[in-house]
C-alpha cells in the first residue's frame, strides 16, 4: 500500500453513492435492435437535458413490493427490487408497464389506461391483481458514478428487457422528454456528431449493445443472472479536457495511483519534454522512441527526494536530450542508475548520464544490473559497474520517507531482466517483462518462454507476500490490480501456447512460417515477423514438455 504521505493530492471522502436502477427497453427491427432513450429534463439538477436510458432511484416501497413479482423464487432479493424500481420507474416517466394478471394474461389496451400515472403504482397493481413482470428483466451491468462527481452520486444496476408489445412510451414531460428508439450503432454516431448528449456509462453500455444483430442474442448474453461488468469509472485530462475510463481501460490504473480518491487533476497526453509526477517521490520521464515496438516510449522512472537523492530506473536509449532531461530533473543528485535490461531502448542512456554527473555535479552514479548473457545480441550487450544480484537491495535514506528498491531477477525477456520493487509502497518496475496494452516479445536465444512464464510465477508470489498493488512498465501507463494483471497475462501466453500447439498438430511437418497465420489469425499481419519470435520461443517449449506429439 502506497504511504498516504505521498500522494499529491490532499484525501477526501467521496460521495456515497445511492442506489438507482435504468432500464434499457428493446424492440426489434429489421435493421437489428432498437434501444429506448429519453432526455432528462433541461432545468434537472442532475444531468440536464442528457439522453439516458428510463429509471431513477430505488425506493424502500421497491424492497416491500416482492410479493407483486410472479416466479420470483430463486432470485436474488437485491436483483427483484432493483428491478420492481425500473419498471415503476418506466411507468411513472413514460407510461409502459410491463405487467401481467396473475394467470399470466397480458394487460389489455383499457386496463393500461385506467392504471393512473399520477397515483402510486404499486397499490393499484394490488387493487387489480396484476404482477410485474420483474423476471423477465435481466441484470446487464453496474454503474457507479465517478468518485470526482458530486453532490450526487449513484449505484445504478442497468437491466435489459422486451417492449412489451402493444405499448407507446409517451414522456411525462416533467422528468423525461423526448422518447426516441435508435440502433445502438445510430445512437453512437449522433452522439459522436454532437446532436445526443450522453453521459459515459451510457456510451459503452451503447457500444457494447451494438455489436448484437438480434434481441435474443442479447438477452442471452445477460442470462446469466449476474451483471457483465462492474464499473466506477475514473476521471482525466486529455488534451485538457476532463475524459472518463473504466477498469478496463489502459490509464486506470494510473488514475487509481495518482488519484486515488477520484480528483479529476491528472493529465494522460503523453510527452518527452518534462518528467510526469506520480507521488512526491515518484516521477516518470518518457524517451522521444515511440513506435511499433515500444510504444509512446520507453518510460524511464525518477525515485527518492532531494534530501535523500535519486534513483533513475532505466535511462533509456543515447538521446541527449532524455539523458539531459533526467539530470535537470535530478538537479544531478543520482545516487544510482538501475537497468531492469540490456536491451538499446533500455540501458544506453545509462553511461551518458553517468557522465553528465560526473562533469557537471562531481560525482559520478554507479551504474546497477545484471550483465548480458552471452545468448544476447550485438546490440544488446551491457556490463554494469557492478552486479545487483536477486534479492540485493538498493535504499536511499530520505529521513521523511525512505526507500528501499529490492532487485528480482526475472529472465524470459531478456536473461538478465530484473524486476525493481519499492519495499515500501507496494510497487513493482517491472520492465518489458509485463507491459500495459500489449505482450512483450520473447526473442531466443537470449529470451525463453519457459523462464518469462516461470518469472510471472515468481512476480505473482512476490505480489502477495509484498502486498504489491501497481506495476509500473516500461512502455505504457500504470497498471493497478498487480496481482490480477499478472494471472491474465499468464493465462493469455498460455492460451496463445495452446494455438500454436494446435497449428504444430495441423501441419505437423510445416515450420514457423505456416505456424504464424495459424496461431495469431488474431493479430494484424503487419505484426506477424514479431509474433514469429514469440511463437519460436513456444515452440521451443512446447518441444521441451512434449505437448505437440
Amino acid at each position: 500500500m502506497v504511504r498516504p504521505t505521498l500522494h499529491l493530492h490532499p484525501a477526501r471522502q467521496p460521495v456515497e453513492p445511492r442506489p438507482a436502477a435504468t432500464l434499457l427497453w428493446l424492440r426489434p427491427t429489421a435493421a437489428g435492435p432498437e434501444v429506448l432513450l429519453t432526455r432528462r429534463s433541461p432545468t434537472a439538477s442532475f444531468l440536464p437535458g442528457v439522453f439516458v436510458f428510463p429509471g431513477g432511484r430505488i425506493d424502500d416501497e421497491d424492497a416491500g413490493a416482492h410479493d407483486l413479482v410472479h416466479g420470483r423464487e430463486g432470485t436474488a432479493a437485491a436483483q427483484l427490487t432493483a428491478a420492481l424500481a425500473a419498471l415503476r420507474e418506466s411507468f411513472e416517466e413514460l407510461g409502459v408497464l410491463h405487467a401481467r394478471h396473475a394467470d399470466g394474461r397480458p394487460l389489455a389496451a383499457a386496463e393500461l389506461a385506467a392504471v393512473r400515472r399520477d397515483q402510486p403504482l404499486y397499490p393499484q397493481l394490488r387493487e387489480r391483481g396484476l404482477r410485474l413482470a420483474a423476471t423477465e428483466v435481466h441484470t446487464l451491468a453496474s454503474w457507479t458514478t465517478d468518485r470526482s462527481v458530486g453532490p450526487r452520486r449513484f449505484s445504478t444496476a442497468f437491466l435489459i428487457a422486451r417492449m412489451p408489445e402493444g405499448q407507446t412510451p409517451v414522456a411525462d414531460d416533467a422528468e423525461q422528454f423526448e422518447p426516441v428508439w435508435l440502433r445502438a450503432e445510430l445512437a453512437l454516431q449522433r452522439h459522436q456528431q454532437g446532436s445526443l448528449p450522453l453521459i459515459f456509462p451510457t456510451l459503452r453500455t451503447l457500444q457494447w449493445l451494438a455489436r448484437f444483430d438480434d434481441i435474443d442474442a442479447v438477452l442471452q448474453a445477460c442470462a446469466g443472472g449476474q451483471a457483465l461488468w462492474d464499473s466506477c469509472p475514473r476521471g482525466a485530462l486529455v488534451g485538457g479536457k476532463p475524459q472518463r475510463f473504466m477498469e478496463s481501460d489502459l490509464p486506470f490504473g494510473e488514475l487509481e495511483l495518482v488519484c486515488p480518491d477520484g480528483q479529476l487533476e491528472h493529465a494522460l497526453d503523453w510527452q518527452c519534454e518534462r518528467p510526469v509526477q506520480l507521488l512526491r517521490h515518484l516521477w516518470r520521464l518518457t524517451a522521444p522512441n515511440a513506435g511499433v515496438m515500444t510504444g509512446p516510449g520507453t518510460n524511464s522512472y525518477i525515485v527518492g527526494s532531494a534530501a535523500g537523492g535519486f534513483v533513475v530506473i532505466d535511462p533509456g536509449p543515447p538521446d541527449h536530450k532524455h539523458v539531459a532531461r533526467l539530470f535537470e530533473a535530478t538537479a544531478g543528485n543520482i545516487r544510482a542508475i538501475l537497468c531492469t535490461h540490456s536491451h538499446p531502448d533500455h540501458s544506453p542512456g545509462a553511461g551518458p548520464l553517468a557522465e553528465l554527473c560526473a562533469q557537471r555535479s562531481g560525482r559520478s552514479p554507479p551504474i546497477l544490473g545484471m550483465s548480458s548473457a552471452p545468448t544476447a545480441r550485438a546490440h544488446s550487450l551491457f556490463v554494469p559497474d557492478r552486479e545487483l544480484g536477486d534479492g540485493e537491495r538498493v535504499q536511499l535514506d530520505d529521513p521523511e520517507h525512505p526507500v528501499t528498491l529490492r532487485a528480482i531477477h526475472t529472465p524470459g525477456h531478456a536473461a538478465n531482466h530484473l524486476c525493481l520493487i519499492v519495499e515500501e509502497d507496494g510497487l513493482l518496475f517491472s520492465g518489458d517483462h509485463v507491459l500495459n496494452g500489449s505482450t512483450t516479445i520473447i526473442d531466443p536465444p537470449d529470451g525463453s518462454m519457459a523462464d518469462y512464464l516461470d518469472s510471472l510465477d515468481v512476480l505473482s508470489a512476490v505480489c502477495g507476500s509484498d502486498a504489491i498493488r501497481f506495476i509500473l512498465p516500461a512502455h505504457g501507463h500504470v497498471m493497478g490490480a498487480a496481482a490480477e494483471t499478472i494471472a491474465r497475462l499468464k493465462a493469455h501466453r498460455l492460451a496463445r501456447e495452446a494455438k500454436v500447439v494446435a497449428a504444430m498438430r495441423h501441419q505437423p511437418d510445416g515450420g514457423p512460417d505456416d505456424w504464424v497465420p495459424l496461431a495469431y489469425a488474431d493479430t494484424p499481419k503487419a505484426l506477424w515477423p514479431m509474433a514469429r519470435r514469440s511463437l519460436l520461443a513456444h515452440v521451443e517449449r512446447i518441444q521441451a514438455l512434449g505437448l505437440a506429439s
